[in-house]
This record gives structure tokens, C-alpha cells and sequence, in this order.
């Protein structure tokens, strides 16, 4: 079985979309992920920070799902990190209302024992250093170190995050982010231009218009499954990228024929997440919701074509 390590944040959200709102609820870029993660046959484990005002009911609902919870530091007398956000009608836009860093602001990672040989590292979005920490920590190289980042840290981290990108495998970074990075509009130059800074692959997320995978001459598309009714997108780009670096940890084949797999286990993840508050769909989904999901998604892409 494979073994999987997830560095970044949990944390207390607290959202507001057309559709209603939330008090403080389960959130954090760690959790999406390690619940996305759960639903293959991997060994996680998650790295991150609380203070002792996080519930033991959330640290359970993560260990009933074989999430080792050991790298997660509880600050006595700390406060967890906190984000208030609230959404435009569009869904695609927000306002970030309240951030508060709390234990966050001095987090000092360490990779539990059992995880310094981990196949697989997702670094989730956190400051540069803290990503590094974690690197440095690890036995030997992982078969795959993936990273997500932001434009805060390419504004205020710059060379702190080329060194980090330089030490891995995969970068996951929206359509905003790799332009911002390059200062190229087009993707395709963008991603050309992020490989040249380092990482093998290249994941560019366009949220409800799907994903996109470069590596080297190659590129593959992923759409996004158009869904009904989005209820709150926060945790999505997160819990893609628990799918897909849980599958290729299950899997143990990091091929560009097998990250394209990954890329849709990872987008039909997100579907899920996109249908309830915060982490609310994805702590009951079921396996064979996922597995009926994958089908619709292979019916959306597959065709035949003859070419005379």
C-alpha cells in the first residue's frame, strides 16, 4: 500500500454563498485533501497545526478514515487558523472577510516517523519555507513531490518558492497563478516556462471549465463535470488535489498515461465537494457515488471518430 503525506493547513472556515451560511465549521487545505485521499487504498498522513480550541470530534472523523493524525501539533492554549470568506453570485469570485493565522503563523512542520519514506508528498499551499522544511525532512526523494502555491507567496516569497519548485515533481496552480508566475498569457507558453523552472509536470486548474496536464511536448484536458447546482466551491481545488495525489500514491505508477487518470479521479472529486458546505459532502461519500461519477465523466470524453 501505498504512503501518502499531506502537508497544509486545518483549520475553522466560516462561508458565505447566495445559497446560505455558515458559523465555524471543519475546513483547511489538509483536510480537503486527506478526505479526498481516503476515498483510495493509501496510508495518509497529515502534517499540519491546531490550537487546543479544534474539536477532538474533527481529529476523530479524520482518524475513522485511516488518516494517521500524529504530524498534527495541538498548541496548548493556541488558537486554530481561522478564514471567513464570502462568495459573489457567480461563485467563481469572493472576498476574503476575516484571515487569522493564529498557530499557523509559527508553524514548525515535522513529518511523523512512519512517513519519512512516504511514496508520495503533496505540499499544500503554505509559505515556502515551512514547504521546505518538510522536503529536507524526508529520507530519501520521494517517487513524487507535488506542490500548490499561490499568488501571495509568488508577491512576497519569490525566491523562496523558485527554491522549492526547483526540489519537485509536480506543480497544481490555477489558470491565474501560472500567468501570474510567467507573465504569459497563454497556457501553453506558461506551463513550458514553469518547467523550465523545474517541475516535470504542470497541473493547471480552470475550476468549472476543467483542468489541464503538460509534460514535456504533451498536453491532456480534463473538463470539468457540469454539475446542476454548485452550492460552495471552498475546499475544491484542494480536494483535487487530494484525488489525484491519492490515486497515483494507490496506484504507484506515476506515467503522464496514468496522471491523466489521476487528473479526472481528482476533478471527480471535486465534483462532490462543490455540493455542500465546507467538507460536509465529503465526509459521507460513498464509494459507489464516486465510482457512477467516473462513468459520467468517461461518457462526457470518450467518442469515436473515423478519419477516411
Amino acid at each position: 500500500m501505498g504512503k501518502l503525506l499531506i502537508v497544509g493547513s486545518v483549520a475553522f472556515d466560516a462561508i458565505e454563498t447566495p445559497f446560505g451560511k455558515t458559523g465555524k465549521i471543519l475546513g483547511g487545505a489538509a483536510t480537503f485533501i486527506g478526505l479526498a485521499a481516503s476515498q483510495f487504498k493509501v496510508k495518509s498522513a497529515i502534517v499540519s497545526v491546531v490550537g487546543d480550541d479544534f474539536p477532538k470530534s474533527y481529529l476523530d472523523l479524520l482518524e475513522d478514515r485511516n488518516i494517521d493524525i500524529s504530524g498534527i501539533e495541538i498548541i496548548k492554549g493556541g488558537k486554530t487558523f481561522y478564514w471567513k470568506g464570502k462568495y459573489h453570485n457567480d461563485l467563481n469570485s469572493r472576498d476574503t472577510l476575516v484571515t487569522e493565522l493564529n498557530t499557523l503563523a509559527n508553524f514548525n512542520p515535522i513529518v511523523p516517523n512512519g512517513f519519512m519514506d512516504a511514496d508520495v508528498v503533496m505540499l499544500g499551499n503554505l509559505h515556502p519555507n515551512i514547504q521546505m522544511s518538510v522536503i529536507n525532512q524526508m529520507e530519501k526523494r520521494p517517487k513524487l513531490t507535488i506542490l500548490d502555491t499561490m499568488n501571495y507567496w509568488m508577491d512576497n516569497t519569490w525566491d523562496e518558492l523558485m527554491a522549492v519548485i526547483q526540489k519537485i515533481d509536480v506543480i497544481a496552480i490555477n489558470d491565474a497563478e501560472a500567468r501570474q508566475m510567467t507573465q504569459e498569457y497563454s497556457l501553453v507558453k506558461a506551463a513550458a516556462k514553469i518547467q523550465e523552472m523545474g517541475p516535470k509536470y504542470v497541473v493547471i486548474k480552470k475550476g468549472e471549465h476543467g483542468a489541464l496536464l503538460f509534460h514535456e511536448e504533451h498536453i491532456f484536458f480534463a473538463p470539468a463535470l457540469p454539475l446542476e447546482e454548485v452550492f460552495d466551491p471552498t475546499g475544491a481545488g484542494d480536494t483535487f488535489a487530494g484525488g489525484f495525489s491519492g490515486y497515483l500514491a494507490e496506484a504507484r505508477n506515476i506515467s503522464f498515461e496514468n496522471m491523466k487518470n489521476a487528473i479526472i479521479q481528482g476533478s471527480n472529486l471535486a465534483s462532490f465537494c462543490v455540493e455542500r458546505f465546507g467538507t460536509e459532502r465529503m465526509l459521507e461519500l460513498q464509494r459507489h457515488e464516486v465510482e457512477n461519477r467516473l462513468m459520467q465523466f468517461k461518457e462526457l470524453t470518450q467518442f469515436n471518430i473515423e478519419l477516411n
